[in-house]
């Protein structure tokens, strides 16, 4: 078969539709979520079937993920393990702030949630899904990455129509380019209500062997819990984590980052 990027993208568009509350996906649904005509996505469904990165099953014949797709994670688990490393830190963190900690990762273009940790010690707690797709201008995960990300990545992201979760949602791009100044001055990034109403969350980004982010260590609270003193104790300890983890897998924090300034 003969494909552009054009094509590539559009059918790898389609795989990022699947989620853990939703993993099996009809031709209907898929062709509403994807906003492609139907004929396109059906097209589309039958090469990716071929390769064997979507199958169907059941009755009504809908779509899941297909086989090529975990050989290809387990590939990249075995050469950048950064999911078994950092369960550990992501553990330790939940445990030391009392807070929900996640990691997420930058996707092509878009950010993904890909592990998390919940602390005991509140019976109320921030929520994460594994595999989310979380907005970069709304989230302390995305500012995180923006803040170290190349000019061009940035200018890609900030020129597309962005969407306001929440009344308290950053959708001015100079003013976003104005935080993402104050972000690269601490390291951390912060966003109060951005993404979900009533959650301040911290975030530090994850670097690769380039020096450039490839996603981001944070930790998610209620509001009402962020004191001051757990607002100091979080940001202290999530840059170490944030930093710890990017040795473990390998990368490496560019000259620029302040790693020795206080948080």
């Amino acid at each position: 078969m003969q494909t552009d990027m054009g094509t590539v993208a559009k059918a790898l568009s389609l795989l990022t539709l699947f989620n853990h509350a939703r993993t099996e996906i009809g031709l209907s649904e898929l062709t509403r979520a994807s906003g492609l005509n139907k004929a396109t996505v059906y097209r589309l469904l039958c090469e990716l079937q071929s390769g064997g990165f979507v199958e169907q099953t059941g009755s009504d014949r809908a779509y899941r993920l297909g086989p090529e797709v975990l050989r290809l994670a387990a590939l990249r688990e075995a050469a950048v393990p950064i999911l078994s490393v950092s369960r550990a830190i992501l553990d330790r963190l939940s445990a030391d702030t009392g807070e929900t900690a996640h990691l997420s990762l930058v996707r092509g273009e878009s950010l993904n949630s890909l592990s998390h940790a919940y602390s005991p010690r509140h019976a109320t707690r921030v929520m994460m899904e594994d595999a989310e797709v979380l907005s970069f201008h709304g989230t302390g995960s995305g500012l995180a990455v923006l803040a170290f990300a190349d000019d061009d990545f940035v200018d890609r992201i900030l020129s597309r129509p962005l969407v306001a979760h929440t009344d308290l949602t950053l959708t001015d791009p100079a003013r976003i380019r104005q935080v993402l100044e104050t972000v690269r001055a601490s390291g951390l990034a912060e966003a109060v209500g951005g993404f979900e109403a009533d959650v301040h969350s911290h975030a530090a980004p994850i670097f690769g062997a380039d020096q450039r982010p490839i996603g981001a260590l944070a930790v998610a609270a209620p509001v009402s819990r962020m004191t001051a003193s757990q607002w100091q104790a979080i940001r202290s300890r999530l840059k170490r984590a944030a930093t710890d983890l990017t040795q473990r897998i390998g990368g490496f924090c560019p000259p620029d980052y302040p790693r020795d300034r206080a948080a």
